[in-house]
């Protein structure tokens, strides 16, 4: 390296690092909420939290919520952090990579007042003044004000500040996330008929490139089809069955694979991701009474999000009462399967001795917490409402013995700050892919009524 090429080659890595240190993100309460450890995935970057948002912290750190021990994690996290500095000075985090420092609101220029703007003296627009505030007192850095407020982020353009969603486990882009099937078409009819015969064939006989995934295959011929599975562990594509259990039928390719990922015993995590009607909670519930002997319990859980923004202290009754209507939707799956018998019948009483013993247990995802979830198998369902720290909480709690089951509609959101990108359920998706304990399935077609499919469609 000549002399010429080393002094552009410094001037460029200073360059870059000035452009690096001349960025401060404001973080306001809804990523505090949605991860903790926020304030350390912004690389070698200053971190301004404005003083509105440990108000707003204090009012969240009580109770059993995630979003109160996301609260109470990031609390002590600062306290650790900042040991015997003043949160109103740059402090060091990230081994003296990047700063943190709390802000103030003050009384900005008149005209840019968003309390006055907006005419509203809230919280949020506390934070959009503290940070006209920070760029009025640092016009030499870029501000970027990051939310995963939607309507925050677009008062603050409105203002003129800099503003981002929250990208931390966000999936960059759902057309492309993982489907967990394939259909593969112009096989030799000769290469289908062995896998009927032996059960499996190579990989390579059918094409097959990606073998870092376990995946669902339909196989078509000129004249014969075949459904089959690549399996990661035997590095073979075999042949699967339709098969019933508790009279359920699977009614379509899909459904055949998901009930299959549930029923084999070389997978312990399992996502079924599709729109109402598919039939997801239905084939997890009746694919687990039927390993009911293999596992000491089954839990099927949902977390509670109160309908028209109503705590559960809105709603009347003792707490069973109050998380009734929550929890429907799962006992209607249940009475389904059992409608399938008559009342006299075995299987009949043996789903209601299930619940009565709690062989069985359906209950609200919040009330898992704590609970040891060894030789268990857990059916989460409506997960696309969990964040991806909620979701890495139920897997890693998983014991020796345990499946878990994930259910969801990734475009059904009812959660503030998530979306069809940073969920929970499409994090896993896309970073468990290439796990070989894991399966995933992605259903399409509905099977709850005509009706109901045409409501999905054109609706």
């Amino acid at each position: 390296m000549n002399m010429t090429t080393l002094i552009k080659y410094i001037i460029k890595k200073h360059i870059n690092m000035a452009k690096k240190s001349n960025k401060i993100f404001i973080i306001d309460t809804s990523v505090i909420l949605y991860d903790h450890n926020a304030i350390f995935n912004f690389e070698e970057n200053d971190v301004a939290i404005p003083i509105t948002v440990f108000e707003e912290l204090d009012n969240f750190k009580k109770g059993n919520d995630t979003k109160n021990y996301e609260a109470r994690e990031f609390i002590r996290i600062i306290d650790n952090l900042a040991n015997k500095n003043t949160l109103t000075e740059w402090v060091s985090i990230n081994g003296n990579k990047g700063r943190f420092k709390v802000i103030m609101t003050e009384n900005p220029d008149p005209k840019f007042d968003a309390i006055k703007i907006f005419q509203d003296n809230k919280a949020d627009h506390h934070i959009l003044n503290a940070a006209l505030t920070l760029m009025t007192k640092t016009p030499n850095k870029k501000i970027t004000l990051v939310t995963k407020d939607i309507n925050l982020r677009l008062k603050a353009k409105s203002l003129n500040i800099n503003a981002d969603d929250y990208l931390t486990g966000k999936v960059k882009d759902t057309s492309d996330l993982f489907i967990g099937r394939t259909t593969i078409e112009n096989i030799d009819d000769e290469i289908i008929s062995k896998i009927y015969k032996e059960g499996f064939c190579a990989p390579e006989e059918i094409g097959i490139k990606d073998t870092n995934s376990n995946h669902y295959l339909i196989i078509k011929g000129n004249n014969s089809s075949v459904l089959a599975y690549f399996s990661v562990k035997y590095q073979r594509v075999e042949k699967i069955e339709k098969q019933t259990c508790y009279k359920i039928t699977p009614r379509n390719s899909e459904q055949v694979f998901a009930l299959h990922a549930i029923l084999n015993e070389d997978i312990r995590l399992v996502s079924l991701q599709g729109v109402a009607g598919t039939g997801k909670t239905l084939i997890a519930l009746v694919g687990a009474l039927q390993q009911k002997r293999k596992f000491k319990q089954i839990y099927l859980a949902r977390p509670i999000v109160p309908l028209s923004n109503k705590e559960l202290g809105f709603l009347p009754g003792d707490i069973d009462a109050k998380i009734s209507p929550y929890m429907e939707p799962l006992w209607d799956n249940l009475k389904f399967i059992q409608s399938q018998y008559k009342e006299a019948d075995k299987d009949f009483k043996f789903i209601s001795e299930c619940v009565k013993t709690e062989k069985l247990v359906i209950t609200p995802l919040a009330y898992i917490r704590g609970r040891s979830i060894s030789n268990v198998l857990f059916i989460v369902d409506e997960a696309q409402n969990l964040t991806p720290h909620e979701i890495k909480t139920i897997i890693t709690r998983a014991g020796e013995g345990t499946k878990i089951i994930f259910t969801g509609d990734i475009h059904q959101i009812d959660t503030p700050y998530l979306d069809a990108q940073s969920n929970g359920l499409s994090h896993m998706i896309d970073k468990m892919k290439s796990v070989n304990l894991y399966s995933h399935v992605t259903l399409e077609k509905g099977e709850r009524s005509e009706l109901a499919d045409i409501a999905n469609k054109l609706l």
